[in-house]
């Protein structure tokens, strides 16, 4: 997107105000996708957790992605967006088996992460299919919070528990239809992808009846100048040969699944915040900005960088800024980061705002959400208005006090 749209967006719709650029969302899938072009059998399940608007959702489906959800709420919204039942893969952690069986009524591909859950699902529909999640004790990830993969995570069965889970299948009958690992999010090194990938076409030779193998997904995108980034076209090429070469030793073709988020969305994203008030104490200056981390909570939740431009003044001379939101506490954007020179009401663009920015949102200090905009064929569409206090109170119950 250009200078002059992003700053027309603020102008009609004010700020804070996120925006997505559904040109950058296509271009990343087909990227993807190209690079896996040699694999018959391809399935790309966007996940949703990343950004789940509705109108996102109907723009992945339109370039032939399924969608891999976390919880029933998401399945619905699928569902809601268009998407058919066997378009969505179900993969929670720690749900009930109450919710697993309503996202089997719903007709999903259902994805078991623990033993307990496999032996009770099996023993109940061992005629439904189900895909297992395998933990391959492999550490990958860019924090430690987004490491999914490594022994001591929450997250699949362990590798070590192959024979607990041959045991439960044997005996309840059910059906294996998948198998599936992600170890994190940020992946550079592509060995230690690859290293996971052989851990699973070994876990693999054990069910006789796959469909498809998941590979999940974590590659990592730019977020600054000159910032490293995984690879894809290399990890499409020498990824593609091993599982093309798997399913000969299989017997037969199978499903290569992927379920990229952020890889999607993210560098499509754009958060434009209005300059509130420019603050110089005796050692820092502060650009305080009509938003906070109950907006956009990854710098300070996971030291994440988001490059941050001034678009009101983008040729102007750099200096030194500390980016701060409104929010009663500690709520820093930036610190110290060359911005070109701002002045009060200046707007600011926050690069990579696509993924885990609105859907991790709240309404902490009772501050509202801003609305979100797609631009699509080169015009910028609503597609959630911001909040209003009508919205902050519903739902709420006022007793006689």
């Amino acid at each position: 997107m250009k200078i002059e749209d992003l700053l027309s967006v603020a102008h009609t719709y004010g700020s804070p105000v996120y925006v997505y650029d559904a040109d950058k969302i296509s271009s990343q899938y087909q990227r993807l996708t190209a690079a896996f072009s040699s694999v018959p059998h391809l399935r790309i399940n966007y996940a949703m957790k990343a950004l789940s608007n509705i109108s996102v959702l109907k723009l992945m489906k339109k370039l032939g992605a399924g969608l891999d959800t976390v919880s029933i709420q998401e399945v619905q919204l699928g569902l809601r967006a268009g998407f058919a039942p066997q378009q969505i893969i179900f993969t929670p952690n720690g749900v009930s088996l109450d919710e697993i069986e309503e996202a089997m009524h719903l007709g999903v591909q259902l994805n078991i992460d623990n033993l307990s859950v496999l032996e009770q699902f099996g023993s109940k529909h061992p005629e439904v299919p189900v895909c297992i999640r395998i933990n391959p004790h492999v550490m990958a990830g860019g924090n430690s919070n987004i490491s999914v993969g490594h022994i001591d995570s929450k997250f699949g069965i362990s590798i070590h528990q192959i024979p607990h889970i041959l045991r439960i299948v044997e005996n309840t009958k059910m059906h294996i239809n998948g198998i599936h690992i992600h170890t994190g999010s940020d992946i550079l090194d592509i060995d230690v992808f690859l290293y996971a990938a052989e851990i699973l076409f070994e876990m693999a030779k054990n069910f006789k009846d796959l469909q498809f193998i998941d590979f999940g997904s974590g590659f990592k995108v730019p977020y600054k100048e000159g910032d490293i980034q995984t690879n894809i076209e290399e990890l499409g090429e020498r990824l593609s040969a091993r599982f093309l070469a798997f399913c000969q030793e299989y017997g037969r073709d199978l499903t290569l699944a992927f379920e990229p988020g952020k890889f999607l969305v993210s560098q499509a994203g754009y958060f434009l915040v209005k300059v509130n008030v420019v603050k110089q104490t005796t050692s820092t200056v502060f650009a305080g900005v009509d938003s906070g981390f109950n907006h956009l909570i990854r710098p300070m939740f996971y030291g994440a960088t988001h490059f941050i431009e001034n678009i009101s003044n983008p040729e102007g001379r750099k200096r030194f800024y500390s980016v701060v939101g409104y929010v009663c506490e500690t709520d820093t954007f930036a610190s110290n980061r060359q911005i070109a020179e701002i002045t009060e009401g200046d707007i600011l663009c926050f690069h990579n705002a696509g993924a885990y920015c609105y859907t991790m949102s709240s309404n902490y200090n009772s501050r509202l959400r801003p609305a979100e905009v797609l631009w699509y064929n080169g015009e910028a569409h609503l597609i959630r208005r911001a909040e209003t206090f009508d919205d902050l109170v519903r739902g709420q119950i006022e007793i006689e006090i």
